[in-house]
Order: C-alpha cells, then sequence, then structure tokens
C-alpha cells in the first residue's frame, strides 16, 4: 500500500481542480461563435440604428400631420413608423444570431416638421433615398469581405427599399397633379381621406406583367 504524504496530496488535488476546470470550462470561453467580421458587425449595428431613427422621423411626421387635421396622413405615417422598427428588429436578430454582439446607441432626433402636405412627401422621399444608399454601403462591404449570408440577408432590404421609393415618387405624383404646394383645400381633404387607405408597399417591378401592369 503506498502511504502519501501531505504534499502528494495537496498537488493531487491542484491538478484536479484545474482537470476539472478545463473539462467544464464554458464553451464561449474555448471557440468564438462571432461569424461577423468587426467591419460588418459594426455597419449592421449602425443600420439598425438609422432604422430606428427612420421610425422616429415617421413617427414625428405622423403626430404633424394629425396636428394639422391630416388624419389619413397621419395614419399612414403611423403605420410605416412601426414598419421601420420592424426593419430594426430584422437586423438586431440577424447580429444575434450570427454570434455577434448589439450595441443599442442613442437615435438622433427627427428632423423638422414639415411645413405643407408636399414637403412632408418630400421629405420622406428624400429619407427613403438616404436610407437605400446606406443600404447599399452594407451590401457592398459584405461582397467586398465575401460575407454571403449577410449579402444574401441585405437583399431583401434592397428589395424593400426599391418599394419604399417607389411609394413615395407615387405618392409625390398624386399630390403634384393634385396642386403641389398649390393645392386646393377640397382636393386636400380627398387626397388626405385616399391616403388613410393607401397599401403601404408599392408593387414590385417583378410582380408586373403584360396582363397586369
Amino acid at each position: 500500500m503506498v502511504c502519501l504524504t501531505r504534499k502528494d496530496i495537496a498537488l493531487r488535488k491542484v491538478c484536479l481542480f484545474w482537470l476539472l476546470h478545463l473539462i467544464y470550462k464554458p464553451i464561449n470561453q474555448q471557440m468564438n461563435t462571432n461569424r461577423l467580421s468587426a467591419t460588418i458587425a459594426k455597419a449592421l449595428n449602425d443600420q439598425m440604428t438609422k432604422e430606428a431613427h427612420a421610425s422616429q422621423i415617421y413617427l414625428s411626421y405622423a403626430a404633424w400631420a394629425d396636428s394639422q387635421g391630416y388624419g389619413g396622413t397621419a395614419n399612414f405615417l403611423f403605420r410605416h413608423a412601426q414598419e421601420e422598427r420592424n426593419h430594426m428588429m430584422k437586423i438586431l436578430e440577424y447580429i444575434l444570431k450570427r454570434g455577434a454582439e448589439v450595441k443599442v446607441t442613442a437615435i438622433p432626433a427627427p428632423f423638422k416638421n414639415p411645413t405643407s402636405l408636399n414637403n412632408c412627401f418630400e421629405k420622406v422621399y428624400e429619407h427613403e433615398v438616404d436610407n437605400t444608399n446606406s443600404i447599399y454601403k452594407v451590401v457592398k462591404l459584405s461582397l467586398s469581405e465575401g460575407d454571403w449570408a449577410t449579402w444574401n440577408f441585405m437583399q431583401w432590404f434592397v428589395k424593400e427599399q426599391i418599394e419604399e421609393e417607389t411609394l413615395a415618387m407615387n405618392l409625390l405624383d398624386k399630390i403634384k397633379i393634385a396642386g403641389g404646394e398649390k393645392i386646393e383645400n377640397n382636393t386636400l381633404y380627398s387626397l388626405d381621406r385616399d391616403l388613410e387607405k393607401t397599401p403601404d408597399d408599392a408593387t414590385s417591378a417583378e410582380d408586373v406583367t403584360a396582363d397586369k401592369p
């Protein structure tokens, strides 16, 4: 029978402790599961914040429209505020599912209130074009890094922005035909009522056929 000294027993305890530590060490400390580069993670987090900002812009314009008596326009803009927030959540969820860190930062204040209904939708169109350019930057970055998962994910946003820009342009065309800044009150009333029933999405070019232009 082998007799162990106190020193031998203490040494064995230390060895056993470190052996158990290595075996049960948390996986996230042993393996990096982040699938996004630092640059793409930052770009996605920035875009997430931009979508949140967009929601605040639509919310602000909707509140302005309602205060001016444009209930139909306000309804339309409130719906779009929620839609932009949904876009934010899509990006947030994607970042998490790719193992990267979500960084929630301060949202800039919305822009100044519109001066008219015509000016309101001019601002909406300008904002959507700006957002499209921001999304394109993320797409280009994912292409340059060969991050095909992010590139594929961003295609949904590319298509969505085509529809958003088209919808804004269609509304501007209607207001222009109705008189633009010189639109008369009775026409403005009818237009506002129509906006309440206006679909949130424009018809995509891919969905158009010769039978249904």
